[in-house]
């Protein structure tokens, strides 16, 4: 069900590049921790966590980076990666006493923030999902 309301070509624009510049950051990431893949998992580890969750972060960064950007299954993606985002913050930015870290959490709230809009919002009219919505039948198209 849409709950926005329609959209001119301008704000459908500007919808698109506020896609794109949001999901660039994930998918920059994901695919540098994938091409560094043993960096990547000697880093995870020395955060104590496991090989499992480095690939998660990794799958969940290109897959949602991915759907923001094309507007495939945005809200969805858009969700994921909001959550992300706040749990990050959370767990590992939290060294207040750090200017560094304290950046990093305010970026991670601004950045779930965003994502939480869009998640709301919609991809907008230049999308897959929009194309999706006009020639899928109405339960289909209520999910987008």
């Amino acid at each position: 069900m849409e709950h926005s309301l329609p959209r001119s070509a301008g704000a459908s624009t500007v919808l698109l590049g506020g896609r794109l510049l949001l999901s660039a950051i994930f998918l920059h990431e994901g695919a540098t921790l994938a091409l560094n893949f043993n960096a990547t998992a000697q880093a995870f580890a020395r955060l104590g966590l496991e090989l499992p969750v480095a690939i998660g972060v990794i799958l969940l960064q290109l897959a949602a980076g991915f759907s923001v950007a094309a507007g495939l299954a945005t809200r969805l993606g858009a969700a994921a990666l909001g959550t992300f985002c706040l749990l990050t913050a959370l767990l590992f930015h939290t060294d207040f006493a750090s200017q560094n870290e304290l950046l990093h959490f305010e970026k991670d709230f601004a950045i779930a923030g965003g994502m939480f809009v869009l998640a709301i919002s919609g991809a907008g009219a230049l999308s897959i999902d929009a194309v999706l919505k006009r020639n899928c039948a109405a339960p289909i198209a209520a999910l987008l």
